[in-house]
């Protein structure tokens, strides 16, 4: 029984984002960037008809299904693009990003998008690195575009993969 304990990992499962979810990914997203969207945004992306997301929430946790990360996107004319993505913290690296852009991905192309763009700040090797193995290039670079907490502004890369 102990050995079980010791061994436990955590499962989860991705399903489509809801405006219920809109407080708690706010919440997320302040732990991850250093501008909190409010739930109020989220909710007011999220009632476009052409902005669609997704949750990974702890499957095998005892008394409720804590979230794990999120994504939010949205399909215009062909083009999708990635608005945000946040995994909790003591998930990262357990493939919740793998997973989320995964579902993001399949979701757009199912709209009809044939590309999709992101932007990631360009010090965050761990998320450029899990953009490349799912096979986005940068396409381009917007200086000093991020403003982190301690005021320290960053690049964006801007980066692009085909769908189709």
């Amino acid at each position: 029984m102990l050995d079980d304990y010791l061994t436990w990992k955590p499962y989860f499962e991705v399903v489509a984002l809801e405006s219920d979810d809109c407080v708690e990914i706010s919440n997320l997203h302040g732990q991850r960037f250093a501008r909190q969207w409010s739930d109020g945004e989220f909710l007011n992306l999220l009632l476009q008809p052409n902005v669609f997301g997704f949750v990974a929430r702890q499957t095998n946790a005892f008394f409720s299904k804590p979230l794990g990360g999120f994504v939010l996107a949205r399909e215009v004319a062909g083009e999708a693009e990635i608005l945000t993505i946040a995994v909790a913290e003591k998930f990262a690296r357990a493939g919740l990003g793998w997973r989320l852009m995964q579902a993001a991905m399949r979701e757009a192309a199912s709209r009809g998008g044939e590309g999709m763009f992101l932007e990631v700040e360009g010090g965050n090797q761990a998320a450029v690195g899990l953009y490349r193995k799912l096979g986005f290039q940068q396409v381009g670079e917007r200086p000093a575009y991020y403003s982190g907490a301690d005021g320290q502004r960053s690049t964006a890369l801007v980066m692009k993969r085909v769908l189709r």
